[in-house]
């Protein structure tokens, strides 16, 4: 069985990425590990399994404008919960910014958010 295990997202820093991810969304810190070019491997992932993130620092001209917006203003990334109503509360507590109020879909309970860089994310709960 083939999965993936880890998506790259393009961070302006650590430390404040890190905090976003743990304090905001509620992920949990599985690496923090120094690279001998300075970098280091920060992988963060969700509560319960799934594919995590690699916060990777942009290091250049090329990458900085990359930061906050991967997927041309698309919506990247999908957050799923088993309780929406739990956790659009929780994260909005902690200062996320939702760009939508919450809406029931044939799919699920799903808002649209910002992370702390402006990539689109939506917090969904799937329809049972």
């Amino acid at each position: 069985m083939s999965r993936i295990a880890l998506v790259t997202l393009v961070v302006d820093d650590y430390d404040e990425a890190i905090r976003f991810y743990t304090e905001a969304l509620g992920f949990r810190l599985a690496e923090d590990e120094p690279r001998p070019d300075g970098s280091r491997w920060v992988v963060v992932e969700p509560g319960d399994g799934g594919t995590s993130l690699l916060l990777a620092r942009a290091k250049n001209d090329a990458q900085s404008p990359r930061v906050g917006d991967q997927t041309g203003g698309r919506v990247a990334f999908f957050l799923h919960t088993d309780d929406f109503a739990r956790d659009h509360a929780r994260m909005t507590e902690a200062g996320v910014t939702f760009l939508e109020e919450p809406r029931h879909e044939p799919y699920g309970s799903v808002a649209v958010f910002r992370d702390l860089y402006g990539n689109k994310w939506d917090l969904l709960q799937p329809a049972d």
